[in-house]
């Protein structure tokens, strides 16, 4: 049997414990507090089965919903929370935010924030709230992707949550792309992001540049001159195409500077080396490159697309 939608029944039907002590404050429409008072009254008394408690619209005091800790989005901006805040003062909140209840009173947003932050700035001391049963992991997992369906998150903030993902949860990118709905390539992309100087996060948070032009100067191991091209960007309104080119050109120069004056020891020759080299290569299917330095050394692997990249990435998940 489905189960049921219910908007304004009385919290105490729903949640034995939860004893409506003191009334609510006048609704902003006394209209809606009407037909809300008439709806309580119907089923007040009706008893209520414990599935039913979830799944379901009701009316909640603003002061018994605690924030999501889990919540990805960071900023809000003030001036579109003031505009949706007189739209609720003038016609109530129309979509629920959505809850999980988490006993003694008290509720968690699961996803909402904004609309709850302007209701509370109109001067709504209770609001419509769906009920949905939820895990911590759940409830981070529904707050990312509403979020990013809605497409009010900048993306270092929707990497940010990637990231949480990946370490609270202990998932793989794979299982966090499969969870949003999102390309493994896409996941990737975007926690790369999350390497980048904090004056190029800076830029994106803020709009000055886009998360193709963060990924173009992703390239750029230099941070001086990561500062010295995102300038030019902002100032002279430079394409992700006029990055890519410039990136391009530096590293042909470096690559030209780094052979006429490369004094590092050849390791073509050396069976140690080249040993290594062949077991990556059997194990990765591609060209790989040991380079031992003064301390330590680099590997670098090829791929050749975004293809062979998720192949890439598939084996280094099966690695413990």
């Amino acid at each position: 049997m489905a189960t049921k939608k219910v908007l304004g029944r009385g919290l105490g039907a729903f949640f034995p414990e939860y004893k409506e002590d003191d009334k609510a404050a006048d609704a902003s429409d006394s209209s809606q507090k009407e037909a809300k008072e008439g709806v309580e009254k119907n089923f007040s008394n009706t008893t209520v089965k414990p599935e039913e408690r979830v799944n379901i619209v009701l009316f909640v005091p603003v002061d018994h919903i605690r924030a999501n800790p889990n919540q990805p989005r960071r900023e809000f901006d003030e001036e579109r929370l003031e505009q949706l805040a007189s739209s609720i003062e003038k016609h109530g909140l129309i979509q629920p935010i959505t809850v999980r209840y988490i006993g003694e009173k008290r509720f968690e947003l699961i996803s909402g924030e904004r609309r709850l932050r302007a209701a509370i700035m109109s001067g709504l001391k209770e609001i419509p709230a769906y009920i949905r049963e939820a895990d911590d992991e759940q409830s981070m997992a529904f707050a990312l992707i509403e979020n990013i369906q809605r497409e009010e998150l900048n993306p270092l903030e929707v990497a940010m949550g990637y990231k949480r993902l990946l370490k609270e949860f202990d998932y793989t990118q794979g299982e966090v792309a499969e969870r949003v709905g999102k390309n493994r390539s896409t996941v990737t992309n975007m926690l790369r992001l999350l390497t980048l100087p904090d004056f190029i996060q800076s830029a994106v948070k803020s709009n000055q540049i886009s998360m193709g032009h963060a990924r173009a100067l992703i390239s750029i191991d230099d941070e001086e001159i990561q500062q010295k091209i995102l300038d030019k960007t902002i100032e002279d309104g430079w394409s992700v195409r006029k990055i890519e080119k410039e990136v391009r050109s530096l590293s042909k120069a470096k690559k030209s500077s780094e052979k006429k004056s490369s004094k590092k020891k050849d390791t073509s020759n050396d069976p140690f080396y080249e040993e290594i080299s062949a077991r990556l290569r059997r194990t990765f299917s591609t060209k790989v490159n040991v380079q031992p330095k003064k301390k330590g050394g680099e590997i670098k692997i090829e791929y050749y697309s975004d293809d062979d990249l998720e192949r890439l990435l598939s084996i280094f998940d099966t690695i413990d």
